[in-house]
């Protein structure tokens, strides 16, 4: 049986999992603490070790938290260099790749199941034709696949780092007060059309709407600000579960994140023009399912004037899999069998 060798890699914990290469079907899983290992090659020889048993895999895909040039890696959050060529070596895998850990989503698309997927805008997807992915978790991730004689082919991208572009009033004040909160010159999508985002526009309603001040998320809301690290999540979660008790200014906050949020997503898909689907990961995702089906954002997607018709027949599914990183690098792996 011909194995393949799947990795998603992140500062904190490394997925590793051994797959069939016929059906992709999981053989072996492990998760490991990243800064336990000293490097990369130690972590992956102790796994294939452990997977003694069964057939060495003839590809592997690494899937890596960071920009993938020439072969080569580094983490943000670790001292781990990567280098293709030298962790097949060490590894004794015939062919390996590095990918981008948002652009390997790319590779998953055509082999989803029922299970991994959910719609969230009705539309036919052309096999032929360009996809796009978007996933807004602490930052927004951005990816293309152009399909190619074979197969997908993923395309990173920055572009959740171009320039925020306010659609109206609200927006405009949010933008002009948060460049000056965190003293910026322009700000990029991420800083709002994210996780994260979402608990800046909270701030800022927190400052500027009646109920602002006597507020109970006021107090969360100035420890994240002033946080590095640990509670840089908690006020998005809270913002979220606030609006889902009706909460009037975090609705609003909601509201308005929802609405840049499809307004964002439509304006990459003029880019791309992904007649192939648009695919929204990350963990909003998964959590905020009926939101991101609401006239807020779908009416935001298509709001594009002129070219408002272009839009209208491309579908936009949302991928709720929490394995669909390792899920993802298998099929890389299995391509690059050839």
């Amino acid at each position: 049986m011909t194995t393949v060798l799947a990795a998603d890699i992140g500062g904190t914990k490394t997925l590793l999992s051994l797959h069939a290469a016929e059906d992709l079907r999981p053989l072996a899983q492990e998760r490991y603490p990243s800064a336990d290992w000293p490097d990369l090659a130690a972590m992956l020889r102790g796994f294939l070790a452990g997977c003694a048993a069964l057939e060495p895999p003839q590809a592997a895909c690494l899937a890596v938290a960071g920009p993938v040039q020439a072969g080569r890696a580094r983490l943000t959050n670790l001292p781990w260099r990567l280098n293709e060529t030298e962790l097949a070596a060490a590894c004794g895998i015939p062919r390996l790749e590095l990918v981008n850990d948002f652009a390997v989503l790319i590779y998953a698309l055509p082999h989803l199941q029922a299970g991994q997927r959910l719609p969230i805008r009705p539309g036919l997807a052309q096999p032929a034709e360009p996809l796009l992915i978007l996933g807004a978790g602490t930052g927004l991730g951005v990816a293309i696949g152009v399909p190619g004689p074979s197969g997908l082919q993923a395309l990173a991208s920055e572009a959740a780092h171009a320039e925020f572009a306010p659609r109206h009033e609200a927006e405009w004040q949010l933008k002009q007060w948060l460049c000056r909160d965190l003293q910026l010159e322009r700000l990029s999508i991420e800083r709002i059309v994210s996780g994260t985002g979402l608990g800046h526009v909270a701030r800022w309603l927190l400052q500027h709407h009646p109920a602002g001040p006597d507020h109970p998320l006021q107090d969360l809301a100035r420890r994240w600000r002033q946080a590095g690290g640990g509670e840089r999540q908690d006020l998005p979660a809270a913002v979220a579960a606030a609006a889902a008790a009706h909460d009037p200014l975090a609705r609003a906050a909601l509201d308005l994140w929802l609405g840049a949020y499809g307004s964002v997503c439509g304006d990459l898909a003029l880019v791309c023009l992904p007649r192939g689907g648009i695919f929204l990961a990350g963990g909003t995702a998964a959590r905020l399912q009926a939101e991101l089906r609401s006239a807020l954002f779908l009416e935001a997607f298509q709001r594009k004037g002129r070219l408002a018709g272009l839009l209208d027949p491309i579908r936009i599914d949302a991928l709720v899999d929490p394995a669909i990183g390792c899920f993802s690098a298998a099929c890389r792996a299995r391509m690059l069998l050839g």
